[in-house]
């Protein structure tokens, strides 16, 4: 799970029976290798100010050759979660979830369960973009005056675990500037959705988490 904090500026029920998994870069042996690894969570103003945007990178350290045979996996949902009231349980979901190389979203709408478990509206808005593949130019939809991209992008993370490790290890006094990127050249399979601050509350501050949940 990731989390964050942002502020922003101004009836047929499908019970999927879906787990939480924890992920990070490297260290998820549960989740690894597979799109239930949640490598980085963004959330943030969108270049139109009266939008935000949540973004879900997943199945890092991808090499090139790789990343044209990954696919994201119908089990697993990726679900955003948005707290309004800051009691750390979503008040709302975007959630995602791949069909036939398509790319679908259900919301943003209240979940009927909360917490560890599961299930989708199918009766909530409903949107979808086609799931861009390896090396071609990005495809971007709009619908339900939101906007969405599936698919494999260059990894946006910077660390350098090398230097990292020697600071740990009392060798090295800090970080080099720049450093070395230890993701260089490495891919992601990412989940993008651009959503009107409206549709989640339009002002205040919000709590906002990924998780991916895997059928059971």
């Amino acid at each position: 799970m990731k989390k964050s904090k942002i502020l922003l500026g101004t009836v047929i029920i499908a019970i999927i029976g879906l787990i939480t998994v924890a992920a990070d870069h490297i260290d998820a042996p549960a989740a690894q290798g597979t799109t239930a690894d949640i490598t980085d969570f963004y959330a943030f103003q969108g270049e139109d100010t009266n939008n935000l945007v949540f973004v879900a990178n997943v199945q890092g350290l991808l090499s090139p050759g790789s990343t044209a045979a990954a696919q994201f996996d119908e089990n697993v949902l990726v679900e955003f979660n948005i707290d309004t009231n800051n009691d750390n349980v979503e008040d709302l979901v975007i959630q995602a979830i791949p069909r036939d190389n398509t790319m679908y979203f259900f919301g943003p709408y209240a979940p009927g369960t909360t917490g560890l478990s599961s299930s989708i509206n199918e009766m909530a808005t409903k949107s979808s973009v086609p799931v861009t593949t390896y090396g071609v130019p990005a495809v971007v939809a709009t619908e339900n005056g939101m906007k969405m991209f599936a698919g494999p992008r260059d990894d946006p993370f910077f660390m350098d675990f090398a230097r990292y490790g020697q600071i740990i290890g009392g060798t090295a006094p800090g970080f080099n500037n720049p450093g070395s990127d230890t993701f260089k050249g490495t891919n992601v399979l990412s989940i993008v959705v651009e959503v009107p601050k409206s549709e989640i509350g339009g002002s205040g501050t919000i709590n906002t988490w990924v998780e991916t949940k895997v059928k059971q």
